[in-house]
């Protein structure tokens, strides 16, 4: 059975109950993991408060010596951190793989900022005295993460926090922690320190690390309406918020765009994760002239995508993550269709005795979808693309925008004028111009609107997880 990670221990939920993770391509138990609540969260913010005393205060080259070495052991055992990932969460062991090793790499990255980061010397009006700015560390920080990916999303969060010299309480989604617990085990065995990043399981321990008084920062990635619980909660006692939250990104083709280009792109960004991403390509706006082409292109991709248990290597999708989330994007595309759209591809659940026991979807496109439908309005956490003809780039940045949620969007064109004005009045936290909707380690990432606030990611992510100090000296 798996345990929890408290102050280095391997250890059971305080009172004592369990249960099991299974596998979503064949409902077969993957393992047993404790049921956590407060008092486990209340251990576990005890130990990285201790934690912090000591690692808060080491020399920052020591800090970024440290993590890189860990990271390192860490990316020596991927194969095993995909296999258990893809158990547990279904994806392609190709898919795993890319995840796990972002994992180690964000943490290396992070690393790298861990003594770069400086505070700032300021010359004050009377000459005997001046100021500086410094930077510290918040100290003890939640990080609570989703299932669609539970290694990204958490190194995410912990890099730069434990970069910065804070400790965390992590929170794996209840139904994929057990990749996460490999990946701290990992971090550990390579030398990071006992306590500096605590895991803690179970649905309960959420609201509790949210609530808990040693806690001083949150961040958190998942659904809209989680993040505004999450605000409304950790305002009681004014803690630190991180949110990126959903998403319903819009991509434009415009008539002059390299339409393989395009298609490769959108099928990746609709795609990939069996289309569970906040960050993806969720709302497609194709300039007439093209239309037809790019749509055909896209079919012709999505016929290439073959779903099957993610670790049978002829597999190019696995199977959605729970049979709520399969059901709640049938009933979207269910709304789309008695609207009046188009089902132009898939769009049901492939047939075959290898798909009954697990939560198996097509990859469906989706035609003339009316402007009231759920596909539109809502965020499409799987693999379904409504798509929509426009005449020009005013109405497809009209329409971009016609959202509650601001996340990602994207822009193809050979037209730069164009370009540069969808960079300017999309209302995202990211565009992406003739490229695939891919977020890079080295530019800041979040949303607008309903989509969240803060930033993971760039040296704006490090940033978040340090407080200024001003100082000032005097008779010098």
């Amino acid at each position: 059975m798996a345990t929890m990670i408290i102050e280095g221990d391997r250890t059971k939920a305080a009172s004592g109950e369990t249960y099991e993770i299974r596998n979503p391509a064949t409902g077969e138990v993957v393992d047993e993991v404790p049921a956590g609540g407060p008092a486990d969260v209340d251990r576990a913010a005890q130990a990285a408060a201790k934690a912090f005393g000591t690692w808060s205060k080491l020399p920052s080259n020591q800090r970024r010596e440290i993590l890189h070495k860990a990271a390192q052991h860490m990316l020596s055992k991927v194969e095993e951190i995909a296999t258990v990932l893809t158990k547990e969460q279904g994806k392609t062991l190709l898919e795993s793989r890319l995840e796990a090793r972002r994992f180690g790499e964000n943490i290396g990255w992070f690393a790298d900022l861990a003594d770069k980061i400086h505070g700032q010397y300021v010359r004050l009006p009377d000459l005997t005295t001046y100021g500086l700015v410094v930077r510290k560390p918040i100290g003890v920080c939640g990080a609570i993460v989703p299932w669609n990916f539970p290694l990204t999303l958490a190194a995410n969060k912990v890099a730069p926090a434990i970069a910065a010299g804070n400790t965390v309480v992590l929170k794996p989604a209840s139904t994929t922690p057990l990749s996460t617990l490999l990946c701290i085990e990992a971090l550990m065995e390579g030398g990071l320190p006992e306590g500096v990043v605590n895991v803690v399981i179970g649905q309960a321990t959420g609201e509790a690390i949210v609530e808990h008084p040693l806690i001083r920062k949150i961040a958190l990635t998942g659904s809209t309406p989680t993040g505004k619980r999450v605000m409304a909660k950790a305002s009681e006692t004014l803690k630190k918020v991180t949110l990126e939250l959903g998403g319903s990104d819009p991509c434009i083709v415009l008539d002059d765009a390299d339409l393989e280009g395009a298609a490769r792109a959108i099928s990746v960004g609709r795609f990939f994760n069996c289309g569970q991403q906040c960050l993806s390509t969720k709302r497609l706006y194709i300039q007439e002239g093209v239309y037809d082409s790019l749509l055909e292109k896209l079919v012709a991709r999505a016929a290439k995508l073959k779903p099957g248990n993610g670790l049978d290597k002829d597999s190019r999708m696995g199977p959605m993550h729970t049979e709520t989330q399969r059901a709640e994007v049938e009933a979207q595309l269910k709304d789309a269709l008695d609207r009046g759209a188009k089902l132009i591809f898939g769009g049901g659940r492939p047939k075959g005795p290898e798909y009954e026991k697990g939560w198996f979807i097509e990859p469906t496109i989706v035609g003339e979808v009316p402007d009231d439908s759920r596909m539109w309005k809502e965020e499409v956490f799987g693999p379904a693309l409504p798509v929509r003809k426009i005449k020009d780039l005013d109405e497809g940045l009209r329409l971009a925008n016609d959202s509650q949620f601001g996340l990602g969007s994207s822009i193809w064109t050979a037209n730069m004028a164009a370009a540069h004005r969808a960079v300017q009045e999309l209302e995202a936290g990211y565009t992406w111009v003739n490229s695939i909707v891919i977020a890079h380690d080295e530019l800041p990432f979040g949303g607008t609107k309903q989509s969240g606030f803060g930033k993971e990611h760039g040296v704006e992510a490090f940033l978040q997880y340090t407080e200024e100090k001003s100082v000032v000296y005097g008779g010098v």
